[in-house]
């Protein structure tokens, strides 16, 4: 497994290097290793990072606080998730490009840098990196039975755009931290009780 992980990684470096990104350059963008999540993890896959470089610190101020962000790091720890390697080669692909974006300079969110880097690499490869992905699809599109039941906690609606998605757990300053990335509104949260329980 790790073997077939590597591989489609290395795959993945030679398609940005052929568009000019040299992700394997440490001065430019960090030293980067990939391997398979150790825990079962929900998500596709995510890339841990440190060793922030001073030179790429921004502050800014919210409120009466300060908040510290770094958009440059030296090191870069990507992980996959186990289930996703059982997915079509394509779909791995698709999750590992994702994750190398992030270790761009000023891509470690899903801002407008890093949605600049996945439209130049769809267009280009024929990829469909975006924010999320769609399990029941990419289940569908490897020919397996998607089984997962998910019980969810929160029910959120975009108070513009009336968009909806739901969520296990929260942050307790969700509603003042985030806005709806269609339309800028804020959110409405409503806790979902199942029918039995107090």
């Amino acid at each position: 497994m790790e073997q077939k992980l590597y591989k489609l990684f290395l795959e993945c470096i030679n398609e940005l290097n052929k568009i000019g990104i040299d992700i394997l350059n440490e001065k430019q963008y960090g030293k980067i290793d990939i391997s398979i999540s150790k825990r079962n993890n929900k998500r596709y896959g995510c890339c841990k990072q440190e060793e922030p470089d001073k030179k790429y610190k921004i502050i800014t101020k919210i409120g009466r606080r300060k908040v510290i962000r770094y958009e440059k790091f030296e090191k870069h720890h990507i992980e996959i998730s186990k289930w996703v390697l059982e997915l079509e080669d394509n779909i791995i692909k698709n999750t590992i490009m994702h994750e190398l974006i992030h270790c761009i300079p000023y891509c470690n969110n899903h801002g407008k840098e890093f949605k600049k880097y996945a439209k130049l690499i769809n267009e280009k490869y024929d990829y469909d990196i975006s924010r999320v992905g769609d399990k029941k699809k990419d289940f569908e599109k490897s020919n397996l039975v998607f089984t997962e039941i998910k019980t969810y906690n929160y029910k959120i609606i975009c108070k513009g755009c009336k968009q909806e998605f739901y969520r296990q757990r929260l942050n307790r300053s969700f509603t003042r931290k985030y806005r709806c990335g269609k339309c800028g509104s804020t959110f409405e949260v409503f806790r979902i009780v199942e029918r039995g329980k107090n």
